[in-house]
C-alpha cells in the first residue's frame, strides 16, 4: 500500500516535463499544418454549430421538427444569410470596376507630381524614373499568369472552404447527442461532472462569443456606413461592410480595411476625400476599442492581449487569414480545458488576465505577507 501512494505521488524531473511540452507542440503543429484542408472547416463547422444549436433546438421543440430536418433547415438559412452579403459585396465591385478609367486619371495625375517632386528633390531624371518603371512593368507582366493562378486557386479554395464549413456544421448539428456521449464515455465516472461543465462552458462561451461578434461587427458596419455617407464616398455600404467584416481580425483587419478604402476612395474621389476616410475609420476603431469591444465582446472572452498576439502569428503561420480568425476562439476553449484540468491550471492562469489563482492563493498570501512583515520590520528599525 505505502508503495503505491509512493508511486502515485511520484514526481518527474522538469527537463522531462519541459521535453515532453515541447515534443507535443511540435507534433500538433506539423499535424496542424499538414491535416489544414480538414481541420479548418471542421473548427469553423463546430463554432457554426453551436451558433446554430438553440435555433435547431428551438424548431425541434417548438415545430416539433425532427433533429435532421431542423439541422439542415438551420444550415441552410445561415449559409442563406452569408452568401447574400457576399452577393452583395460582389455586386459592388462589379460596380467598381465602372470607375476604372477614373482610377487610371487619377495614378497618372499622381505618378506625374511623383515624378516631379523625386527630379526637384533627388536630381533623378524623369527619363531614369520612366525606365525603370518600364523595366518593373515588364517583370510584373512575365508574373502576372502565376498572380492570377493563384487568385483562382484562393477563389476556388473559399467556396470548397464554405462548403465544408456548413457541411461538418450540418452533421454536429445532427450528432451532437452522440459526440457529448462518446466524450463522456472516453473518462472514468469520476470525471464525468467535469467533462459536463467543460463542454457546457464551451457551449456558453462560444455562443456568446459569437452573437457578440456579429453585433460588433454590425455596430461598426452602421458607424462606418454613417461615416462614409458624411463624408460623400462613393460606394460607401460596401466599404462599410468591408470595415465591419475586417475588424473581426484583432489588430491587424483595421489596417487591411483603412487600405482598401483608402485605395477605393483614391480611385472614385480624390485624396482629399482620402484623409477624412483615414480619420474616420481611426475614430471608428478607437469607439470600438475603448467602448463597443469591452462591452459587447471582451466580457466573454478573458485572454490577454500577449497571448492573443502570439496565437494571431502562429495562427497566421498555420493556416493563414483561417488561422487569425480561428484564434481568439481555440485560445478561449483551451482556457476553459486547462482551467479545469488538474496539472493545466498554471497555463489557463498563463493565458488569462485575472490575477486570482485559488490553486496558489495560499502560496501567494504566505509569500506577500512575509513580504509585508520584513517591510515593517525595515521601516521601524529605520524609526529607531
Amino acid at each position: 500500500m505505502t508503495s503505491n501512494q509512493n508511486n502515485m505521488k511520484q514526481t518527474y524531473p522538469f527537463y522531462l516535463k519541459l521535453s515532453c511540452v515541447l515534443i507535443s507542440i511540435v507534433v500538433l503543429g506539423f499535424l496542424a499544418i499538414i491535416g489544414e484542408q480538414i481541420f479548418v472547416p471542421m473548427i469553423l463547422g463546430l463554432l457554426v454549430a453551436i451558433l446554430l444549436t438553440p435555433l435547431s433546438r428551438f424548431m425541434e421543440k417548438r415545430l416539433r421538427f425532427p433533429r435532421s430536418l431542423s439541422s439542415i433547415v438551420a444550415s441552410l438559412l445561415a449559409l442563406a444569410i452569408i452568401g447574400g452579403v457576399i452577393y452583395g459585396i460582389s455586386m459592388q465591385v462589379a460596380k467598381l470596376s465602372n470607375d476604372w478609367p477614373q482610377f487610371q486619371k487619377q495614378f497618372i495625375t499622381l505618378t506625374d507630381d511623383l515624378q516631379s517632386w523625386i527630379s526637384r528633390t533627388f536630381g533623378v531624371r524623369r527619363r531614369d524614373q520612366l525606365e525603370y518603371l518600364n523595366d518593373t512593368a515588364r517583370k510584373s507582366i512575365s508574373t502576372g499568369t502565376a498572380i492570377l493562378e493563384k487568385a483562382l486557386k484562393s477563389i476556388g479554395y473559399i467556396l470548397m472552404l464554405t462548403g465544408f464549413t456548413f457541411l461538418f456544421a450540418l452533421f454536429f448539428l445532427l450528432y451532437r447527442t452522440h459526440l457529448l456521449k462518446f466524450l463522456v464515455a472516453s473518462f472514468t465516472e469520476t470525471h464525468h461532472k467535469t467533462v459536463f461543465e467543460v463542454v457546457h462552458s464551451i457551449q456558453f462561451m462560444v455562443k456568446k462569443y459569437l452573437v457578440g461578434l456579429f453585433l460588433q461587427m454590425i455596430i461598426v458596419t452602421i458607424l462606418s456606413l454613417i461615416a462614409y455617407t458624411i463624408i460623400g464616398v462613393k460606394y460607401n455600404f460596401m466599404l462599410a461592410i468591408i470595415t465591419g467584416i475586417l475588424n473581426i481580425l484583432p489588430y491587424i483587419g483595421i489596417f487591411i480595411a483603412l487600405l482598401i478604402g483608402a485605395l477605393i476612395t483614391f480611385a472614385t474621389s480624390g485624396i482629399s476625400h482620402v484623409l477624412f476616410i483615414v480619420i474616420a475609420i481611426v475614430v471608428i476603431h478607437a469607439i470600438d476599442g475603448n467602448i463597443i469591444m469591452p462591452r459587447v465582446v471582451g466580457s466573454k472572452v478573458k485572454i490577454n492581449s500577449l497571448i492573443v498576439i502570439i496565437g494571431l502569428v502562429i495562427g497566421e503561420m498555420l493556416w493563414g487569414i483561417a488561422g487569425m480568425f480561428l484564434t481568439i476562439p481555440v485560445l478561449a476553449i483551451l482556457k476553459i480545458i486547462f482551467d479545469r484540468v488538474e496539472g493545466l491550471q498554471s497555463w489557463g492562469f498563463l493565458m488569462g488576465e485575472d490575477d486570482d489563482v485559488p490553486v496558489f492563493r495560499s502560496t501567494f498570501d504566505k509569500y506577500f505577507q512575509k513580504k509585508k512583515a520584513e517591510l515593517k520590520s525595515n521601516d521601524i528599525n529605520e524609526e529607531s
